[in-house]
């Protein structure tokens, strides 16, 4: 009888890394693969010799999203035995993209780096190599372990993904297979797979995408950083410049970088929940404030709080009679004294 991994009663990967030991070789088919888990399996895999006949050599299915599955169930041209090998390059390319952006999300640390960079060095030593079925989405979960033993071939089938969460976490169902003539389909429909003329090989590619990221072991310039800071930056700008319009009050008082300054700093309201505007004197910090608390008055029907030197009061207090501000102006030194009987 086979045994059951569930990851709640019995984990999957103790029982995957145990039986990888002394194991010159293994075929793992997945429907999905975090780069960063490899760590759950990178010792056991590093014993590999390398070369087709000693790795792992991992297939990973093609995905789709909810959108392609609903536009592919109502086409009238589904053909789903036949694939242009143009169109496989394409999807290629696409999804190692996907895979670059796994490596931007989330928060960069040593371990993942240490990984990250394991993985890249067995990519190019041929210790693993990665093929993207292509002919058709392909969801299956399996590992097949070769060991020179009685029982030649190991095979766990079920649910897992081969991530850590797959294997060792979240509930799945997973069986162990040993029984000689179950092991020998299973291998014989990997490798119809594996051969496939639709199964291109992305090793190369996933090697340059982790040497390209944050994982890679080259230092970054300076200066590219600057440039990357400086592209994000800008982008956030031409965000607000293009959401956001000015008020017509104030449509001949601004200055264009003062008009700029208030759409940009409304992006940052809007996006973070707040902005702090700073300049030397003489620039319009004033009527610049006084504009952002106006876009936010007429577009999310916020009211504005107004704390300044005592000095400064009657000023704020002008500005918000002529530009109709629903606003509270009250003096620093009474914001002890007033802040807790305004309504909240």
């Amino acid at each position: 009888m086979p045994r059951i991994f569930d990851n709640m009663n019995q984990s999957l990967l103790p029982e995957l890394k145990k039986t990888l030991v002394g194991a010159n070789r293994a075929d793992f088919c997945v429907g999905y693969i975090n780069l960063r888990g490899w760590k759950t399996l990178e010792q056991e895999i590093e014993k590999f010799v390398g070369g087709e006949d000693f790795c792992c050599r991992l297939l990973v299915g093609m995905q789709k999203s909810p959108r392609d599955e609903l536009q592919t169930l109502f086409s009238f041209s589904q053909n789903s035995n036949e694939m242009y090998r143009e169109k496989s390059i394409e999807l290629k390319q696409k999804y190692v993209q996907e895979f670059c952006h796994q490596l931007t999300m989330g928060i960069p640390n040593n371990q993942d780096e240490k990984t990250l960079r394991k993985l890249s060095q067995q990519l190019k030593s041929g210790k693993v190599i990665v093929k993207l079925f292509l002919r058709h989405t392909l969801h299956a979960k399996l590992y097949l372990i070769y060991r020179p033993e009685l029982v030649p071939i190991i095979g766990f089938l079920g649910s897992s993904n081969l991530t850590f969460s797959g294997l060792s976490k979240q509930g799945e169902l997973n069986i162990d297979v040993v029984e000689h003539d179950a092991t020998q389909k299973l291998e014989d429909w990997f490798e119809e797979r594996w051969t496939d003329n639709f199964c291109l090989d992305i090793s190369q590619e996933l090697a340059k995408v982790i040497d390209d990221s944050w994982a890679g072991d080259r230092l970054i310039p300076p200066y590219h950083i600057y440039l990357k800071m400086a592209y994000h930056l800008s982008q956030e700008a031409l965000a607000g410049l293009s959401e956001y319009g000015l008020p017509r009050e104030f449509g001949d008082r601004l200055f264009k970088f003062q008009e700029i300054a208030v759409r940009i700093a409304a992006r940052h309201v809007n996006k973070r929940g707040g902005v702090l505007i700073g300049d030397v004197v003489g620039l319009g910090k004033t009527l610049i404030g006084t504009a952002l608390a106006r876009i936010l008055q007429d577009d999310s029907f916020l009211e504005t709080l107004i704390i300044c030197p005592k000095n400064l009061v009657s000023m704020w207090k002008d500005y918000v009679a002529e530009y109709r501000l629903v606003a509270e102006v009250i003096p620093l030194s009474m914001v002890t004294q007033i802040l807790p009987t305004l309504r909240r």
